[in-house]
């Protein structure tokens, strides 16, 4: 299993987001440094054991109010660079 910990967007309010993958490219162990708990726990329950490309595209391009990004945003980014680095 690979540790991922990227640091998002200064536009968000989270300060790292950190998950594993795992061979199969599934995340496990989702957490977020910061930002909004209720709601970030509950992307971390969503994701738990999914499919890191499938989670990706859901997430991607989501906005959180006049913000052009958001936490969950920033996680579609760093599971695509986590994935571009796994090749």
């Amino acid at each position: 299993m690979k540790h991922i910990e990227f640091k998002p967007s200064q536009m968000v309010c989270t300060k790292q987001i950190s998950f594993d993958l795992d061979e199969n490219n599934n995340i496990h162990n989702l957490g977020f440094l910061g930002g909004c708990s209720g709601n970030l726990r509950a992307i971390s329950k969503l994701v738990e054991g999914k499919n890191a490309e499938e989670i990706a595209n859901i997430l991607t391009g989501n906005k959180c109010g006049p913000r052009p990004t958001s936490c969950a945003d920033q996680l579609s980014k760093a599971i695509v660079k986590a994935m571009e680095q796994n090749q």
